[in-house]
């Protein structure tokens, strides 16, 4: 005889939620897993009430749904809709349960697949090419969200709080427009919310920082930080994500010209590196490591007027940057130009500037733009030198200035 198939929509709803056990639903539930089998089972009791409602909340549909039978047969007389936390945190609103089609567990994965290749992408793609594919998949991400429940909608909100960290990362570094970087993080805050991911809340907390410290509204900036320490706090949060912490803290500093906040701070940061943790770092923070935080302590070196020190620290950089760190190659090397600008050497920062464009027209970043046209500021005493001219001519060259202007 064929064997009973059982409560089907249940189980089918459960898998979709990512709970592949009936003992993983279980436990979300802290109920007993033979409560499960017997809601599973071809005649499954209708749970009690706030069983039921942490059930039909944790799946996104109702209990009738879910494969349940009201007692006495009596349909509830209630609005069906999705139980689940809406998506409102990204623009979205409820819909109604007969309009949602319940997405398999295996979406998750499938988005988080594309999420991993835009963050690889964003190292060697042009940001202008780059942006408009990482704003589509987060509006996949966003109607995807309220198709999905339980361990499903968690990760593909992670995912997608990921997505908009790093248009708002392109839209801040790469194309200089904070005004629209600060709305696109505050979607990436919303659904780290949804994700309930503290860690990734504390890495959208700390790149708003970023915004206020450009203007130098020091005190905005710190107020930022505290929030995304809050979060890191709750972690676990690795030795790498606290010294990144460390590190944007002191650019801000350093932007608001506290440069000995800032170096005590990098100096902190190096010890959490060198001692450690217990906790491994998240798969997305790969824009930061003990090179990158050498980067941040040779540019407030600068700032600072510690000259001789920063071209080493900056030298050190140079050499320790890989092949696929163009970007950052583009900063160091404005770095070390503003040095050699700071203690009168034009032509050797001219060199330095020179082969900052060179990497500038590989691998377009606003940040090392910035840096290059500092260094060109720094260089007002010296432009009728035959360097500077030189240089001029490189600055302001017609692909050079229209790529400018067109980011």
């Amino acid at each position: 005889m064929a064997r009973p198939a059982g409560n089907t929509r249940l189980k089918s709803a459960r898998v979709a939620a990512g709970y592949h056990s009936q003992q993983a639903l279980a436990d979300a539930l802290n109920a007993g897993v033979r409560q499960v089998r017997r809601w599973e089972s071809d005649n499954p009791p209708w749970p009690q009430p706030e069983v039921g409602q942490a059930l039909a909340r944790l799946l996104g549909q109702d209990l009738e749904a879910l494969g349940f039978t009201p007692p006495g047969g009596v349909p509830e007389r209630r609005p069906r809709t999705v139980l689940a936390a809406t998506a409102t945190a990204v623009g979205l609103a409820a819909v109604p349960i007969q309009a949602v089609t319940v997405q398999p567990a295996s979406v998750a994965a499938d988005f988080e697949a594309v999420t991993r290749s835009h963050r690889r992408l964003y190292w060697s793609v042009a940001p202008a090419t780059l942006h408009p594919a990482a704003l589509s998949h987060a509006a996949l991400g966003c109607a995807l969200l309220p198709e999905t429940a339980g361990q499903t909608r968690r990760r593909v909100a992670s995912a997608l709080a990921e997505t908009w960290l790093l248009a708002g990362r392109i839209e801040f570094f790469d194309l200089r427009d904070a005004l629209r970087a600060q709305q696109t993080l505050l979607r990436a805050l919303q659904a780290a919310g949804e994700a309930d991911d503290h860690l990734l809340g504390a890495a959208v907390l700390a790149h708003t920082a970023f915004i206020p410290a450009w203007e130098g509204e020091r005190e905005a900036a710190v107020e930022r930080m505290v929030a995304a320490r809050t979060y890191g706090r709750r972690g676990p949060a690795s030795a790498e994500l606290l010294a990144w912490l460390d590190a944007v803290e002191a650019e801000c500093e350093t932007r608001c010209g506290h440069t000995r906040t800032a170096l005590h701070l990098i100096g902190h940061a190096e010890d959490l590196l060198a001692r450690g943790g217990r906790h491994d770092s998240p798969e997305w923070l790969d824009w930061f490591s003990p090179v990158r935080l050498a980067a941040f302590k040779g540019n407030t070196q600068i700032r600072a007027g510690h000259l001789p020190q920063a071209r080493e620290t900056l030298l050190g950089v140079l050499d320790a940057l890989g092949p696929t760190e163009e970007k950052q190659q583009s900063v160091v090397l404005g770095d070390l130009a503003a040095v050699e600008a700071a203690v009168g050497d034009a032509e050797a920062a001219c060199a330095y500037a020179v082969r900052a464009l060179d990497q500038l027209e590989r691998t377009w970043y606003a940040t090392g733009m910035d840096r290059v046209r500092e260094v060109r500021r720094q260089l007002a005493p010296h432009q009728d030198e035959a360097c500077v001219r030189e240089l001029d001519d490189r600055l302001y060259g017609w692909s050079t200035t229209v790529s400018a202007l067109a980011r």
